[in-house]
């Protein structure tokens, strides 16, 4: 099993990579500090999002899920997903980033 990194440092650690990287990133939401959940969501900026979520495979390494699919959904229908996962997880983490090129790369594997 990996080492797990603090939510709060890991937020932080993405805010300058996509800082340096000029990709438009913003904390939509604070969650825990320690231990919190973190989602992702990924704007292409035609409408349309994608959202991850960070989880543990079986072995316990870092691993992102596609929450609403393999394919972007409308931005609306993201919006309400994240909604959802916020009313049963008060300590969860809301990244968006804004990404028309796909430049934005996971840390972990996306599955």
């Amino acid at each position: 099993m990996e080492p797990k990194l603090k939510a709060g440092l890991w937020v932080k650690a993405q805010v300058r990579t996509c800082d340096v990287a000029m990709i438009p990133i913003a904390i939509l939401r604070k969650g825990d500090a320690d231990a919190g959940a973190i989602l992702l969501k990924l704007s292409r900026m035609d409408g349309t999002c994608q959202v991850l979520s960070q989880t543990r495979d079986l072995e316990g390494r870092l691993t992102w899920m596609r929450a609403t699919g393999a394919e972007p959904v409308p931005e609306a229908d993201a919006d309400t997903y994240i909604e959802r996962q916020v009313g049963r997880d008060r300590d969860i983490w809301v990244i968006e980033i804004e990404d028309a090129q796909g430049r934005y790369e996971p840390d972990a594997p996306v599955v």
